[in-house]
């Protein structure tokens, strides 16, 4: 890495040698000979695709791991052979929040307490800095299950730092939680910094490694990048441009532009494209459609990351070309009327009006808690409003609910899979669902196979597949039935950004054949996929427009390109100042 001159150079504190990992029975390799050193008081991002490896080697670093060969040592300590001073002195969030739902939030503060042998004596004055820390003080006698994802991140946080650390490892604090929450959280682990604790945050968001210290990028067990991330961003300085000024679909667009040789990565951003070539210079394309203008842009990260693994997924869909266009007369296939639930004297949506328009991408965005999930799930019939009315595909759930849900295809939040079942059975249970049998039933299980490359899987219980094939298995349960219209709640929570785009593709290629989809994210770049978004708060929808037009609306002179992250947070605490509560 390069250095300023003067400029002091960290004391190592983990230092990895020659470090593998091989899981039996298949003799998996998921380290590769790794050699990294990782610094005091600096924040170390730690990248990668899903199956990197990112989870094994903080469980190695931690101590709860044995390595097959090589040696890991933490603060002088090396993990096998003196493992009891590490456990003291590293604190660990594990990706599953690693809380117990069913007691409350200062139930598991002492819970860890006890883990960690806090004395009696130190817990009044530990829980008080970590509840006043998190701002979870209001919140110690709810039930961790009630808490919304923002603020299970928190408690996972908390509990952390029971004992103050040495070495904090978060694997994915992040995933699932909304903009505000997620800059909280990284406004409270970067403060531990100048405490000199020495803090490395797995994360599947990359503009988080943008801003850490150190970036390991790792891929199929192998470091590929231990260095700066704007080093790395470099590599493809004059390789980045804007497509803008698009003339018809900018989807089919980006399915061409992909296409080329060139091209090595692309993705929608609002009303225009970001290409990454392979080469510098101006990108000429040999094909003839439409037009548009091409500018340069200044790298992200991002960018660089798909680039030293290759590039992206293309712009292909197997499950796109597979299907025939919509023959459907509703233009407007959704239509939500004051829609209201109210769960006691909680109102959890409140008068919830919108429509959706056919071959639309229609965007739900909110905090954690603001109503999203639960006006999709009354749009989907899972959930009876207390007042209000929804049409869906021109039928009113209230008189008709499972003629309704016959015509939607439905992808959960936390994937609507069965984990004990194999994908053999999940597939087959959800084609029976969907009223499929016979030849069309079979003929069905053997496209999804084929499509999503689920055939080596095909007897593995869903529980254990890596969380790319689980989200490619949901999507094909989701589209067994050739649905017209398509609910996706938080389908790429977690994802890296190769597998993202790769799920991009198939909505993209859906929605240019006719289907319409509605989408719950909390990442800001998915959101810019929408043609239409609706932000609900509180709630309520308190603002609906075009990710451009909305990102318009965060525009300064200290930040004249605002992203839809900025938009997002710009536009709620707006309206939290109008409206106090």
């Amino acid at each position: 890495m390069v250095r300023m001159k003067g400029e002091k150079v960290s004391e190592p504190f983990v230092v990895i040698q020659n470090l593998s990992k091989i899981f039996p029975p298949g003799q998996s390799l998921a380290l590769n000979e790794m050699n990294a050193t990782i610094p005091k008081g600096k924040m170390i991002g730690l990248a990668g695709p899903d199956g990197a490896g990112k989870t094994t080697l903080l469980r190695l670093i931690a101590g709860l791991l044995l390595p097959s060969s090589g040696s890991i040592t933490v603060g002088g300590c090396d993990t096998v052979k003196n493992p009891e001073p590490i456990h003291a002195m590293t604190g660990y969030m594990p990706q599953k929040f690693g809380l117990y739902e069913d007691l409350t939030v200062m139930q598991n503060l002492n819970l860890y307490a006890d883990l960690r042998g806090t004395l009696k004596s130190e817990r009044e004055e530990t829980f008080d800095r970590l509840l006043k820390f998190t701002g979870l003080s209001p919140f110690t006698k709810r039930l961790v299950g009630k808490l919304s994802g923002g603020m299970k991140q928190k408690l996972g946080l908390a509990c952390a730092l029971i004992k103050k650390p040495r070495l904090l490892l978060l694997d994915e604090p992040s995933v699932g939680v909304d903009p505000i929450s997620r800059r909280e959280l990284w406004k409270m682990v970067t403060s531990l910094l100048d405490e000199g604790i020495c803090v490395v945050w797995s994360t599947a968001y990359l503009n988080e490694v943008e801003k850490c210290d150190t970036v390991l990028l790792l891929n199929e067990g192998k470091l590929l990048y231990n260095g700066a991330p704007s080093e790395m961003t470099q590599r493809v300085l004059g390789r980045v441009f804007r497509v803008t000024n698009i003339q018809g679909s900018r989807r089919k667009l980006l399915f061409e532009l992909l296409k080329e040789k060139n091209v090595i990565d692309g993705v929608i951003q609002g009303s225009e494209l970001r290409i990454v070539t392979k080469e510098k210079g101006d990108p000429h394309f040999s094909f003839g459609g439409g037009s548009f203008e091409i500018k340069d842009q200044a790298p992200r990260f991002e960018d660089a990351f798909i680039d030293l693994l290759g590039g992206g997924p293309g712009g292909s869909s197997k499950l796109a070309d597979m299907r025939a266009f919509v023959n459907q007369k509703i233009d407007i296939p959704v239509v939500a009327e004051k829609l209201t639930k109210k769960f006691g004297t909680f109102i959890a949506a409140n008068q919830v009006t919108f429509q959706i328009k056919k071959g639309e991408i229609f965007g739900l965005l909110g905090p954690n808690g603001a109503g999203k999930s639960t006006t999709f799930k009354m749009l989907c019939g899972l959930l009876q409003p207390t007042s209000g009315r929804a049409f869906v595909n021109g039928v009113d759930l209230a008189v008709a609910p499972g003629e309704a849900r016959s015509g939607i295809g439905y992808m959960a939040q936390k994937f609507s899979l069965y984990g004990m079942l194999s994908v053999k059975q999940n597939l087959t249970f959800f084609a029976g669902v969907y009223n499929l049998t016979g030849k069309r039933k079979d003929d069905a299980i053997e496209e999804m196979v084929d499509i999503f490359g689920l055939k080596d899987f095909l007897s593995s219980a869903s529980d254990f597949l890596p969380l790319g094939f689980k989200q490619r298995l949901s999507l094909a349960c989701a589209n067994m039935h050739d649905p017209a219209l398509i609910f996706l709640d938080e389908p790429t929570s977690g994802v890296d950004p190769i597998t993202r785009r790769e799920f991009w593709n198939h909505i993209n290629g859906l929605v240019e054949k006719g289907v319409t989809v509605m989408v719950t994210t909390h990442f800001m770049d998915e959101a810019e996929y929408c043609d239409r978004i609706a932000l609900v708060y509180r709630g309520k929808v308190i603002h609906m427009d075009t990710p451009d037009a909305l990102k318009k609306t965060a525009v300064t002179p200290e930040n004249p390109q605002p992203t839809l992250e900025d938009a997002f947070v710009h536009l709620i605490e707006e309206y939290d100042v109008r409206n106090p509560e």
